[in-house]
């Protein structure tokens, strides 16, 4: 079901979309001035970060004034191809590093899992004799 919510501006955006996109599979030689004439013909820009490092490298930020121009621009440059590299583009999770878990806590809470179980089917073995 898709909705024009460019010319509704009272309309309910679903909780997933916001003022900020993350851009992935940009190319490694793309400009700021490059990112600012692709996505500022959705709206208004407050601020592009593009990523440098070797582990964020053709990954971007983009972050609109409204979010109504967040949602045009993510629905008309997913797919987008740009210097030969099809864009894809999703709206950034604002509480996604809070879900990450805390490893060693998960391991010791599945060895006591293990554990509990273990003991558990011991009890079974014993009333099965």
């Amino acid at each position: 079901m898709s909705l024009a919510y460019g010319n509704n501006r009272s309309a309910q955006l679903p909780p997933i979309v916001n003022r900020i996109l993350y851009v992935k599979n940009l190319p490694f030689k793309i400009t700021s001035e490059e990112m600012f004439d692709l996505f500022g013909k959705y709206g208004a820009i407050r601020q592009i970060r593009i990523g440098t490092e070797p582990n964020t490298k053709g990954t971007a930020y983009v972050v609109y004034e409204d979010i109504f121009d967040a949602k045009r621009a993510c629905d008309h440059l997913q797919g987008f191809n740009v210097m030969g590299r099809y864009l894809v583009v999703l709206y950034h999770q604002l509480n996604y590093k809070a879900k990450r878990v805390d490893l060693p806590k998960e391991e010791e809470r599945v060895e006591q899992l293990r554990q509990q179980f273990k003991n558990m089917g011991n009890d079974d073995e014993d009333d099965l004799s």
